[in-house]
């Protein structure tokens, strides 16, 4: 799977873009067929510490899955919203396998 990383507004760390791609490569093992990954790390300008957004787009065969979450980290984001794909995934699974 071709997984591309853009932070916004910052440069993200070797640390930070391994962290992301271990999470992403995690979610083949639910669902094969990804065809790539887009993840985009973005600094709000909000003066709270809930700041850092992380959004997560999969391409799959015939569909995307997409989930977007805020939180204090990246890493915290990042976990946030690979749980929420991994759901998301398991769903597609069942109505791929359902037609």
């Amino acid at each position: 799977m071709d997984i591309t990383i853009q932070s916004v507004r910052f440069d993200a760390s070797d640390h930070l873009k391994q962290f992301v791609q271990q999470k992403v490569n995690k979610l083949e093992h639910f669902f094969d067929g990804i065809v790539n990954a887009e993840v985009i790390l973005r600094l709000d300008k909000s003066e709270s510490s809930d700041n850092k957004i992380s959004e997560i787009k999969l391409k799959l065969p015939g569909g995307e899955l997409f989930s977007k979450k805020q939180a204090k980290s990246f890493e915290e984001g990042i976990d946030q919203a690979s749980d929420a794909l991994r759901k998301q995934l398991l769903k597609w699974k069942e109505k791929v396998r359902a037609k």
